[in-house]
């Protein structure tokens, strides 16, 4: 049994219902951010899904200088104030290093480390500290049982709000692949588990400059991934993908979206169920 999560109204974890984290990889504008957050707030209260807004106010780890990386964080934590304001959403963004984290805290009500950066002790610590729950997303590089070495760091600052997201794992170069025992394993650390379908499809590097992507496979591992056993989905959308600024070859349109949703809800349904 992992342990249950609080954010405000949402549960997640201990056989509560499938959550999901859903927006557009990066913050491209006001414009669009709000009008991403209104459709997919849209989308998950007809479904009945607990919803949680992502956007990144920075892409720190992009692979060339000349990739965009969204606003910054002053400007970019502004204008996911106005979801919140606006909608009334919950905001999960990721966080690069721990100078930021004072600043994030006041607006996020999830801080994410993400994968290429969930070694770094003096960040994670950071974001523990805070008080907040902590989506620790798994390295491409590490094992899912090392992941409890990173549970320890945040439960060190008397942190027990913790998300474990799995993004897929590093298959030779430019390659990631989903092992899916990994969601089994992985809970079996005692927190819910996330599955990121839409960065478990990136092909790092696959355009020479920038990552690429095969979006095609993101509803089947999705489903396949709900099936296996977890306690939310984390997936990138965003209006017109081939035309977004970051991460569009691996991100979902809406009208796909919504289609998949109503797949795994039936899925999850299942499960709760047999619980």
């Amino acid at each position: 049994m992992v342990k249950e999560i609080k954010l405000g109204k949402i549960k997640i974890g201990e056989n509560n219902p499938l959550v999901l984290i859903a927006g557009p990889c990066v913050i491209e504008s006001e414009r669009h951010t709000l009008y991403m957050a209104s459709a997919l707030k849209e989308i998950a209260q007809k479904l009945n899904f607990p919803f949680i807004f992502k956007s990144s106010y920075d892409k720190a780890n992009r692979l060339s200088i000349k990739s965009y990386r969204g606003p910054g964080i002053k400007k970019g934590l502004k204008i996911l104030e106005k979801v919140k304001e606006k909608f009334g959403l919950p905001l999960l963004s990721d966080v690069h290093c721990r100078e930021e984290i004072k600043r994030a805290k006041e607006v996020l009500d999830i801080i994410q480390i993400p994968a290429f950066l969930c070694r770094q002790t003096d960040l994670v610590l950071e974001a523990g500290k805070t008080g907040k729950v902590v989506n620790l997303k798994k390295s491409q590089f590490l094992a899912p049982w090392d992941m409890k070495h990173i549970i320890e760091k945040i439960e060190s600052t008397g942190n027990k709000k913790i998300l474990l997201t799995e993004r897929g794992t590093c298959f030779g170069y430019n390659n990631l692949v989903s092992d899916l025992r990994s969601l089994l394993i992985l809970r079996e650390l005692g927190y819910p588990v996330i599955y990121d379908a839409t960065h478990s499809v990136q092909i790092p590097g696959g355009k020479g400059f920038c990552s690429g992507g095969a979006r095609e496979f993101v509803p089947g591992l999705t489903r396949a991934a709900v099936a296996f056993g977890c306690e939310g989905i984390f997936l990138e959308v965003h209006d017109n993908p081939d035309k977004a600024l970051c991460d569009g070859p691996n991100m979902l349109d809406l009208k796909t979206l919504e289609k998949l949703l109503k797949e795994v809800k039936k899925i999850s349904q299942i499960w709760e169920k047999e619980s």
